[in-house]
């Protein structure tokens, strides 16, 4: 029997609940789910212990002084998850930056079985470090609350799509080379990418010069960018979508050193939504595939998926945000 009352702590997570459909069997969730659309109207048991809309130097700084600390990064309102009494609860063992993890819950775990009759709620943790991991959590998800089978079919669903972008970029790549590109996820400081987006950048034609699939990202600085000088600069920080992305531009292209890297002069610079899709391993991670398929072959038949403008947007010659 499907699970009758699940609260979701993690964006993937509430997507895949919904992809399996569960989403009228969702009674919580974390400050930062918004896919699908109707789960606003659900109670939000998570707040951060930042300012989100602070710049990116001054986030940075912050979880650095509360993981030095020992402390975790965000607070979850245990007596309001107490009062949902859900049956399973869906978080993360893989970054304590991005979203609650089990060490997160050990509070509220203690009041929970402090103050309920009865069993404590089923913990369904997700491990997302690389494409495969991802896949397999959508089969993890749906066991933890009962629909293996629909799980199986997502995970099905989804590598057939992604199996069919990588033949397409693999061709173009073999037809028109690979382009070496650096993709960052986080821009001040600068930070590589780590976990999935260097297999994600292999299948979608291209030669990730920074990260290694599996592991946790790393941080890099311009003099060690400058001398990979890539084919291409993707912009996607972590939890930011293109607006927050664009306003975040200015320490990064207003270096000196920017103007002269090959992929700024030949226009090869693009930004992409870390927020709906790159930091989102969930169950539309071939979306992930086809913008950046599309952004690294925007000439090749095949690869326009429609992503432009929205998933993924170019970064003009020259370009520096205002102010």
């Amino acid at each position: 029997m499907p699970a009758a009352r699940i609260l979701s702590l993690l964006p993937s997570t509430t997507e895949i609940a919904a992809a399996l459909g569960l989403g009228d069997r969702l009674v919580g969730r974390s400050h930062e789910c918004t896919v699908p659309p109707e789960v606003a109207r659900l109670p939000v048991v998570t707040e951060p212990k930042l300012d989100p809309h602070a710049p990116s130097a001054a986030i940075d700084a912050r979880v650095k002084a509360l993981v030095r600390e020992g402390l975790s990064v965000y607070r979850v309102d245990a007596e309001l998850a107490q009062r949902l009494a859900p049956d399973v609860i869906l978080t993360q063992t893989q970054c304590e930056v991005c979203a609650v993890t089990p060490r997160d819950l050990e509070a509220a775990a203690c009041e929970w079985l402090a103050g309920r009759a009865g069993p404590a709620p089923r913990l369904v943790a997700v491990a997302p470090n690389t494409l495969a991991d991802v896949l397999d959590d959508l089969v993890r998800v749906a066991e933890g609350c009962g629909v293996a089978e629909r799980g199986h079919a997502l995970r099905s669903r989804e590598q057939a799509r992604i199996d069919e972008v990588t033949a397409r970029a693999t061709a173009e790549a073999a037809a028109h080379g690979r382009p070496r590109v650096a993709f960052l996820e986080w821009l001040d400081p600068p930070m590589g990418p780590g976990s999935w987006i260097p297999e994600l950048i292999e299948r979608a034609g291209g030669s990730p010069v920074l990260g290694r699939a599996g592991e946790h990202a790393a941080w890099t600085d311009l003099d060690a960018l400058a001398a990979l000088d890539p084919d291409v600069f993707v912009l996607a920080p972590c939890g930011f979508d293109l607006a927050r992305t664009r306003s975040e531009l200015r320490p990064l292209l207003g270096d000196p050193r920017w103007p002269a890297l090959r992929a700024v002069r030949n226009g090869r610079v693009a930004l992409a939504d870390g927020f709906l899709h790159m930091s989102r391993p969930g169950p539309r991670i071939a979306e992930s595939l086809e913008i950046l398929a599309e952004l690294l072959h925007p000439a090749a038949a095949g690869l326009d998926r429609g992503w432009r403008g929205h998933g993924w947007e170019p970064l003009g010659r020259g370009t520096l945000p205002a102010g």
